[in-house]
C-alpha cells in the first residue's frame, strides 16, 4: 500500500482535488436543493390537506344526499312497489303484518316463513288413507283418491294426486303413477306435505325417470327461486336435486347470504318501532347496509352491500376511503396507513358509519418527487461523469506510464541485444587484425564466430524493422504453397548447431499426411523462429523441445511444446502485446526485447489465421498456430 504522500504527487494530486472541488460543489448544490423541496413539501403537504378535507366534505354530502333519496323512494314504495321489477341496486324486501315480498324475487333462494299457498288439511284424506294403510287396500284406496281427484278445489284435487301417485307406485303400475305426478305438476298455486305441488310432483317425476337432465333442470329452477320455501324446504329439494344428478354441490354463497339477509332483516323489522331508519346487518362476517321506511303496517326496506351505496359517492380523484360501523368494524373501503387523513364521524355527517378518507400520497407529491427526482439525476450524472472522467485520465496516465517503462525496457534489452554480438565481433575483429590467432585452425573458429553473431545481429535488426513495418502496416507477404514439414524442418535446421553444444534437442512430431498451407515462407518462418527461441529460453530444465503439425479441422496446426516455466492465467493474453515481458523472464533473467510473441501475432493474422497458447505454471507451455489449409487439402 502506497503511504498517504504518494496519492499527493502529481499527477495524483490534481484528480484528488478536482474530485474534492466536484464532490463539494455537488454536496452544496444538493443542500440547497433539498432546503427547496423540503419548503415545497410542507407547503403542498398544507395544500393536501385541505383538498382532502375539501373532498371529506363533498363526498360526505353526496353520500348524504344519496341516503335522502333513497329513503324517498322507499316512502313511495312502501304502498306501491317499483313497476319496472326491481331496484337499482341490492334486494328490496316489502314486509307487511301478513304479508312479505322480494325485488327481485330470484335473489331469495328460500323464505323466512312458508308459501302463504292454500294446502287442503290431511283429515280431508283421512278415510283414504285408512283403506291405504291400515286396511291394505289399494285398490279401494285409489278410487277413493280418484274421486277426490275430481275435485274444482286445486287444493283438495293436489293433495289427492299426490296420494293416488303415491299408491300407484306401491303396487307397481309406474305409468299411472307418473301420468298422476304430471297432472299435480301442471297445478299452480297450491302446496302438498308443505311444499309447492310443482315441486314436490317434479322430484317424483326425477326419481321415477332417473333422467339427470331433469335433475339438473329442477336444480335450475331451484336457483331462479321458481318456488317460495323455506331455508329448511330449500335444504332438502336442493339435496335431493344433486343425488338424483349424480353431481352433488353446495349451495351457491351469494344467493344463499342474501337469503340469510332476508331473514335477519324480516325478524328485525317485525320487532321495529321505528318508521324510519338504516343500519348495518352483519351475516357470515360480511357487512349488510339496511335501511327502512314504513306507514300503516307496511315496511320498505332496502337492503345492499356498502360498497355499492359508497362507492359511487366516492369515487373522487383515487381519494382512498373506508366505512367503518360504531364497532370499529371496516364495512367497506380500505384504512390506509399512509398519506394524509380525514376523519368524519357519524355525528358531523348524521350517516350510520364513521368515514376516513386518505390521500393519494404518490399523486398528490408528483411534481414534488419529479422535481426530487430531477435533482438526484443531475446529481448522479454529475458523479457519474466525475468518476468516469478520473477513472480514464488515471487510466491513461497508468498507460502512458506503462508503454513507457516498457518502451524503456525495450530500449535497454534492445541495447544488451546488439551489445553482445557487436563485442564479440569487435574482440574477435582485433584479434584476427593484430594477428594474435594462434593457429589456423582457431583463425577458421574465430571466422565462423563472427560469421554467427553478424547472422544474428542482422536477424535482431530485420526482426525489429519487421515489426515496425507491420505496426506501421506497410509490411508485404509473398504468399506461396509450401509445405509445413518443409517450414518446420529449415527453421530446426537453423537452431541445431546452436543448441548442440549443450545438449539441447529439438523433436518433430510429423502429420500422417502432407500439410500444405499458403504461406510467406519468410515470415512465417520468423513466426515459428520465435516460438522456438521462446521455448528453448524459458524451459532451461529441459532439454528438449517438441514441435509437431497436424491437420485440424480444414486448418494446419503448427505446435510449439515445452516444459518450462509456463504462463500465469493472467498473462496470456498480456504476453502477445508489444514490449510486455511476463513475469517468468525477469524471474529467470531471459533477455529479450519484448515484441517476438507480438511479431508472432501480427504474422499469423496476415495469414489469416489465429495463435493460442495452453500453459500450466511448473508444467511448460504449447503455442500454436493454426492457419488456413491450402486449396488442394481436402
Amino acid at each position: 500500500m502506497s503511504p498517504p504522500r504518494e496519492w499527493l504527487k502529481p499527477p495524483r494530486s490534481l484528480l484528488l482535488i478536482l474530485f474534492l472541488v466536484t464532490l463539494v460543489s455537488v454536496s452544496a448544490l444538493a443542500w440547497f436543493g433539498w432546503k427547496v423541496l423540503d419548503q415545497e413539501r410542507d407547503v403542498e403537504a398544507r395544500r393536501a390537506q385541505e383538498r382532502l378535507e375539501q373532498a371529506a366534505n363533498r363526498i360526505a354530502a353526496t353520500l348524504r344526499g344519496a341516503l335522502a333519496d333513497t329513503g324517498d323512494r322507499l316512502g313511495a314504495w312502501v304502498m306501491s312497489p317499483p313497476s319496472d321489477g326491481q331496484p337499482d341496486q341490492g334486494l328490496l324486501l316489502i314486509v307487511s303484518d301478513n304479508g312479505f315480498s322480494a325485488l327481485p324475487p330470484e335473489r331469495l333462494l328460500y323464505r323466512p316463513f312458508p308459501s302463504p299457498e292454500p294446502e287442503t288439511e290431511p283429515a280431508a284424506f283421512a278415510e283414504g288413507e285408512t283403506l291405504e294403510f291400515q286396511q291394505a287396500q289399494p285398490d279401494k284406496a285409489i278410487d277413493w283418491y280418484r274421486r277426490l281427484a275430481d275435485s274444482k278445489n286445486p287444493a283438495v284435487r293436489a293433495g289427492a294426486l299426490m296420494r293416488l301417485a303415491r299408491v300407484w307406485r306401491r303396487i307397481g303400475r309406474i305409468d299411472e303413477a307418473r301420468t298422476a305426478y304430471l297432472d299435480l305438476a301442471a297445478l299452480r298455486g297450491v302446496r302438498v306435505a308443505g311444499a309447492p305441488a310443482e315441486l314436490v310432483a317434479r322430484h317424483e317425476l326425477c326419481d321415477l325417470s332417473g333422467s339427470q337432465e331433469d335433475a339438473e333442470a329442477l336444480k335450475k329452477d331451484l336457483l331462479r327461486a321458481r318456488w317460495q320455501l323455506t331455508r329448511g324446504q330449500f335444504g332438502f329439494y336442493w339435496s335431493e336435486a344433486g343425488r338424483l344428478s349424480g353431481r352433488e354441490e353446495a349451495v351457491p354463497e351469494e344467493p344463499a347470504l342474501w337469503s340469510e339477509v332476508a331473514a335477519l332483516v324480516w325478524e328485525d323489522l317485525k320487532h321495529q318501532q321505528s318508521p324510519r331508519g338504516q343500519s348495518t346487518i352483519w351475516v357470515d362476517r360480511r357487512p349488510y347496509f339496511l335501511i327502512w321506511r314504513g306507514v300503516s303496517g307496511r315496511v320498505a326496506a332496502l337492503v345492499a352491500r356498502p360498497e355499492a351505496v359508497l362507492k359511487p359517492a366516492v369515487s373522487d380523484g383515487g381519494v382512498s376511503w373506508a366505512s367503518v360501523d360504531n364497532e370499529g368494524r371496516v364495512i367497506a373501503g380500505r384504512k390506509s396507513g399512509s398519506g394524509h387523513a380525514v376523519v368524519r364521524t357519524t355525528a358531523e355527517t348524521e350517516l350510520p358509519w364513521t368515514l376516513y378518507f386518505t390521500g393519494p400520497q404518490g399523486a398528490k407529491e408528483a411534481g414534488m418527487v419529479a422535481r426530487q427526482r430531477f435533482l438526484l439525476l443531475v446529481t448522479a450524472v454529475m458523479v457519474l461523469f466525475l468518476i468516469a472522467g478520473a477513472y480514464f485520465m488515471a487510466r491513461a496516465i497508468r498507460r502512458d506510464l506503462e508503454v513507457s517503462r516498457m518502451q524503456s525496457d525495450f530500449v535497454a534489452a534492445v541495447s544488451h541485444e546488439f551489445r553482445s554480438p557487436l563485442t564479440s565481433i569487435r574482440q574477435l575483429s582485433e584479434i584476427l587484425a593484430l594477428g594474435r590467432a594462434p593457429s589456423p585452425e582457431r583463425r577458421q573458429v574465430y571466422y565462423e564466430t563472427l560469421v554467427r553473431e553478424t547472422t544474428r545481429l542482422q536477424r535482431l535488426v530485420e526482426a525489429l524493422l519487421n515489426f515496425g513495418r507491420m505496426e506501421a502496416g506497410v509490411r508485404q507477404y509473398r504468399f506461396e504453397e509450401l509445405d509445413a514439414a518443409g517450414l518446420v524442418q529449415r527453421v530446426v535446421a537453423e537452431f541445431e548447431p546452436q543448441i548442440a553444444d549443450a545438449g539441447r534437442h529439438i523433436e518433430l512430431e510429423a502429420a500422417g499426411a502432407p500439410c500444405r498451407i499458403d504461406a510467406d515462407p519468410e515470415a512465417l518462418s520468423v513466426a515459428l523462429r520465435n516460438l522456438v527461441d521462446n521455448a528453448l529460453k524459458y524451459s532451461p530444465n529441459c532439454r528438449t523441445v517438441w514441435i509437431n503439425w497436424k491437420r485440424d479441422n480444414g486448418r494446419v496446426a503448427i505446435e510449439v511444446r515445452d516444459r518450462g516455466m509456463g504462463i500465469p492465467p493472467s498473462e496470456r493474453k498480456a504476453i502477445f502485446r508489444k514490449f510486455y515481458r511476463g513475469s517468468a523472464a525477469a524471474a529467470a533473467n531471459v533477455k529479450g526485447s519484448g515484441v517476438g510473441l507480438a511479431m508472432v501475432r501480427h504474422i499469423v493474422a496476415a495469414h489469416g489465421g489465429e495463435i493460442t497458447v495452453a500453459s500450466e505454471v511448473g508444467q511448460g507451455s504449447t503455442f500454436t498456430m493454426l492457419l488456413p489449409a491450402g486449396a488442394d487439402q481436402p
